[in-house]
């Protein structure tokens, strides 16, 4: 058995019913993987496409395929989407068993990526041998989530006023763009629990990667904070479009009617929705019952941290992407020196602690 890169070949005889489904996403991520390579070698930027691997035996056999993915732009994390197999060749006689060939197309993903420090995958709670393989490769539970199914009124997202807040609460209502992006990556932060936080190392135009389209935030203007935020994220996988609720820890109140109409009025018309919850977070399963979403099964969030030693030669080419050579020629503002306290001098005593000396304030 080999685990190789998909290949033109490879398409006609990915026709099983366990891949048939993944056809257009293939085509794409075929086209897309040499442009996707050079561009990542030359500038910082979201993904065109995922990497696909394909394990194969005897020539035209293929048993399975797997789909991981850039989840920021620095590369650092990486997503497992699809773990698929082909009964239909694991079946013939002489094949390996999907143990092996799962184990196998994980082993050559964690290879193939080595610029990745961890990798995120959700698995449902339910499959046991799933589970167990993931736990094999080093995967470990992070997050337990409720997964919930939506079916908004068409005739309600017309009609809602988001700008409605609970009454004696300064909330501004405000759009999700560059400008307020940064409110939304600072709320991220404060609710995202600081394991899982680490392993996806985001940055602000990350935040932004990952919205697909309009997004709607609730900002406490008298702190310039961001409580409160509903966004649609730009789902890779197949299934119903996914609204994400996030909600500062202090501001768990503002679950009621205001809130729910600000998502009623996300939605946009789409519907069926897909949101999530944390199993132990009871005020949002609550509300989210109230909305009339009905839970569809639970999700077992899993994630590996890698540390490797980086070659030289890695390094080296990692010195030269564009973005790198062109810094040193972006615009910078002028240092503004600290002065000294009267009768220290600049290098007559130690520097205090937390207090870094400026540039130019010494000799």
């Amino acid at each position: 058995m080999q685990v190789s890169p998909l290949q033109g070949w490879m398409l006609p005889h990915l026709q099983d019913a366990a891949v048939i489904d993944l056809q257009p996403l293939l085509q794409k991520a075929l086209l897309l993987q040499t442009p996707e390579r050079l561009l990542n070698t030359l500038v910082r930027r979201p993904p065109l496409a995922p990497e696909v691997l394909v394990a194969h035996s005897g020539g035209d056999r293929l048993l399975g395929l797997s789909v991981v993915r850039r989840l920021n732009r620095s590369g650092s994390c990486w997503g497992v989407e699809e773990l698929r197999l082909c009964r239909g060749a694991l079946s013939e006689p002489g094949s390996p068993t999907a143990r092996q060939v799962e184990g196998a197309l994980l082993r050559e993903a964690l290879h193939r990526c080595p610029g990745a420090s961890s990798w995120i995958t959700r698995v449902p709670a339910a499959h046991q041998d799933r589970l167990a393989l993931l736990r094999e490769q080093g995967f470990q539970p992070l997050l337990q989530e409720t997964l919930w199914y939506w079916e908004p009124d068409p005739a309600e997202a017309g009609t809602s006023q988001p700008a409605a807040v609970p009454a004696g609460i300064d909330l501004q209502l405000r759009p999700l763009n560059r400008r307020s992006a940064p409110l939304l990556w600072h709320l991220e932060q404060a609710t995202c629990p600081a394991q899982l936080r680490q392993l996806l190392d985001r940055r602000i135009e990350d935040v932004l990667d990952q919205s697909d389209g309009r997004g709607l935030l609730w900002v406490d203007t008298s702190r310039q904070q961001a409580v409160a935020a509903v966004r649609r994220l730009r789902n890779h996988r197949l299934g119903p479009a996914e609204l994400e609720v996030t909600l500062h820890p202090g501001w768990s109140h503002l679950h009621g009617p205001a809130l729910a109409r600000l998502v009623r009025h996300q939605a946009g018309g789409v519907s069926p929705l897909r949101l999530r919850s944390d199993t132990d977070d009871h005020e949002r399963e609550g509300w989210l019952s109230h909305l009339g979403a009905v839970a569809e099964g639970e999700e077992l969030l899993m994630a590996r941290s890698v540390w490797r030693r980086q070659d030289s030669r890695v390094l080296s080419r990692q010195s030269w992407r564009l973005d790198t050579v062109l810094d040193p020629f972006k615009p910078r503002r002028r240092p503004v020196p600290t002065p000294l306290q009267r009768g220290v001098g600049g290098h007559h005593g130690p520097q205090a602690l937390g207090c870094p000396q400026a540039p130019g304030s010494g000799r």
